[in-house]
């Protein structure tokens, strides 16, 4: 049976500050202005400095004058796309259903995800912790039956929360609210409905449509109208955002505890080269150049890549570029928080031209892996599997 609240809404806490000062943690409780310099406006505002009543789109001179005790940081844009995918990416791992809203929040669609990873509230709490595991910083998640209600479940879950709200209790949580909190109600649009008395979003809910119509016209009074009562019935439309490089695919893995041992790293890298290249040949993409991420007991992360002589698929392949760029850092019994590896640089797979080699044997890895994806799509993930991530299992 579909779970009955399978929308989630993942919104990023003060994603540019967050980002910014996670590795300086001598600004945990320091109010943080990201932009605003000299003639700027701000980007975003940590916790602390908007209690001074700073926020984003706010001219940093205001800013200043409002918190001249805040630490003002230049955004670190370079970082924030890297954050930005990698958090992108746990989305992914529990559904396909993702759409990317801007780089720091998406809605997911998770009704396909929960024999495997459970309720729509504990994949909420799971990608929490994941996203705080492996990035350093919290995200706030509303769960519902639609994607109105799941966003400003999230905008009360803030900082650091998750709230559920049940089909039973949609009104008793919207109709408090003002108007201008839905979904895609701008200040225009506010306005008009204060100018007609209606404050909250229940006093917009029992107006008659006819009545809204005539002020607003008849399409967008229906959907106000709907959106009062919390029956948006938009679906999840998977798309990456603005901003967010779509000509790549990764994953990665934080162990459940740190890793000094070659051999354990080497299993994870032909599993995460396995997932990747799994969900490249669904895509009919190939990719040429390979990036692995490592990341320490300390939260010091590296990344290494290598430019393959031609686009690929096969998961042997990218799992030797991404071992051989693992040896190549030269790490010796060092303790291991995370690994991951990204392909970049896709391309549709049609349009790639394989170099035949001499005395190469008719079938090889590419009939293996296309076997493989056959049986997975038959038999479920985990149905087959190299020999040596089998000791997992034992």
């Amino acid at each position: 049976m579909s779970p009955v609240t399978p929308i989630l809404h993942v919104d990023m806490d003060a994603f540019y500050a967050a980002v910014a000062t996670r590795d300086r943690p001598e600004l945990a409780d320091v109010p943080v202005i990201v932009g605003g310099g000299s003639r700027g406006v701000v980007l975003a505002a940590n916790y602390a400095a908007r209690a001074h009543g700073v926020h984003s789109a706010m001219p940093g001179t205001r800013a200043r004058r409002l918190c001249p005790q805040a630490v003002v940081l230049s955004p670190d844009f370079s970082t924030v796309e890297q954050v930005s995918r990698s958090v992108m990416e746990v989305f992914r791992r529990v559904t396909p259903l993702v759409e990317a809203v801007s780089v720091d929040e998406a809605f997911l669609d998770v009704r396909g995800s929960t024999r495997r990873l459970g309720s729509p509230a504990e994949i909420a709490d799971w990608v929490r912790a994941t996203v705080h595991d492996e990035q350093g910083i919290t995200c706030s998640v509303g769960v519902a039956a639609s994607i109105s209600v799941a966003k400003l479940a999230s905008r009360r879950a803030k900082p650091d929360g998750v709230l559920v709200v049940p089909p039973e209790q949609i009104t008793g949580f919207l109709h408090p609210l003002d108007v201008g909190e839905l979904y895609g109600v701008g200040e225009k649009t506010r306005s008009a409905l204060h100018r007609l008395g209606l404050r909250t979003v229940g006093d917009l809910a029992h107006t008659p449509t006819r009545i809204l119509a005539r002020a607003l016209g008849a399409g967008q009074a229906r959907h106000l109208h709907d959106l009062a009562w919390g029956a948006d019935r938009r679906e999840v439309t998977p798309r990456v955002a603005v901003g967010e490089p779509d000509r790549s695919m990764g994953a990665q893995e934080t162990f459940g505890r740190d890793v000094d041992d070659r051999e354990a790293v080497a299993r994870e890298l032909l599993r995460l080269s396995a997932k990747v290249t799994g969900r490249m040949r669904v895509a009919g993409v190939a990719g040429r150049t390979v990036t692995i991420t490592v990341r320490f007991a300390d939260f010091t992360t590296l990344t290494r890549s290598r430019t393959l002589s031609e686009a690929t698929d096969l998961t042997q392949e990218i799992y030797r570029s991404a071992l051989r760029l693992y040896d190549g850092l030269g790490l010796q019994r060092a303790r291991l928080r995370l690994v991951g590896v990204r392909v970049e640089g896709l391309l549709p797979r049609g349009g790639v031209q394989r170099q035949l080699v001499l005395g190469e044997r008719e079938h090889g890895w590419s009939e293996a892996d296309r076997a493989m994806d056959r049986a997975v799509r038959r038999f479920g993930n985990g149905a087959v599997r190299p020999a040596s991530l089998l000791a997992e299992r034992a």
